[in-house]
């Protein structure tokens, strides 16, 4: 994230923010599990698949990173995190793209080592700062803070360089900051030209221009995705995870992404706050937050699959 986030959970079928790239093959010579176990206490919020049978996801606890194998289950931790939390993650080539939540920070990792590559501390110290999804485009990875009204630009450099430092985007138009979660899942629009994000607090979506100029996305008038988290993009389907709701959206956008229509929501049960989204095979791999269950270091987490909608 180099250019480049139902009905059947009883019979196994299984669930899980990033950018749409052509989905991996799934192994078929054997059925893959329908859950993951997670480390106990690891609290998990972002998910990235590559085009491996891979699956890395991320602790808000520590920011330690964690692989699994789709085929087996099996999986450890690559990368001990900085002790702040490591939120959606994307996948670009053999790099990782993180998301730094509170710490106001971003970091790309070697995705077959762990090795931090860069470091990149998006807002000053002090400032109330919730770097919270990222999305990898051809040029560049952005970057969302659910506290202010700015987006994060690494403007990749010949042969997807990396940047010295990131780009501040202030988000203009018609986004305005409310009290709560804002500014969540990004992912791009069908035609590539601009962005989209979800404003988790008041439901609504924007297309963005690459110069943070944003104009909500017209779902009809009385549609909302509020509690949108991670976005996953598939030709102009939508799909968004409403997290508190457990539900997956799943919206038609028309090319340039400036309207869609909700045409289904799926549930499972299965889901328990789930997150984020990322695609491997037929099937979609959710992280369960457990937002709504207090965390401890016994606390049990996985991640789930589902058939995609």
């Amino acid at each position: 994230m180099l250019r480049r986030t139902l009905a059947n959970a009883l019979l196994g079928t299984a669930l899980a923010v990033t950018v749409a790239a052509a989905p991996a093959e799934a192994a078929k010579s054997h059925p893959l599990p329908a859950t993951i176990t997670l480390p106990s206490g690891f609290q998990p919020e972002g998910i990235a698949i590559g085009t491996k049978p891979y699956a890395y996801f991320g602790s808000r606890v520590d920011g330690d990173i964690y692989r699994a194998d789709l085929r087996t289950g099996a999986g450890r931790t690559i990368s001990e995190g900085p002790g702040t939390a490591s939120l959606g993650l994307k996948i670009d080539g053999n790099r990782l793209f993180v998301a730094g939540g509170a710490g106001g920070d971003a970091r790309v990792l070697d995705l077959r080592t762990g090795e931090i590559l860069k470091s990149y501390r998006l807002q000053p110290a002090g400032t109330t700062a919730f770097i919270n999804d990222v999305i990898v485009t051809r040029d560049a990875a952005w970057f969302t803070d659910s506290r202010n009204a700015v987006l994060f630009k690494l403007p990749f450099g010949r042969h997807g360089r990396l940047p010295a430092e990131a780009v501040r985007v202030p988000l203009t138009g018609d986004f305005v900051l409310a009290e709560g979660n804002n500014a969540n899942g990004i992912t791009t629009t069908p035609d590539g030209r601009a962005l989209i994000i979800v404003q988790s607090n008041t439901g609504s979506l924007f297309r963005v221009s690459f110069s943070g100029v944003a104009t909500k996305i017209d779902l009809g008038p009385s549609e909302t995705l509020v509690n949108g988290d991670g976005l996953w993009l598939r030709g102009r389907t939508l799909y968004a995870v409403q997290n508190r709701l457990n539900v997956i959206a799943k919206v038609e956008l028309n090319r340039r992404g400036t309207a869609g229509t909700v045409v289904s929501r799926t549930s499972n049960p299965a889901f328990d706050v789930p997150t984020t989204i990322a695609e491997f095979g037929k099937r979609f791999y959710l992280p369960n937050a457990r937002f709504t269950t207090p965390p401890t270091p016994e606390t049990t987490y996985n991640a789930v699959a589902v058939r995609i909608p």
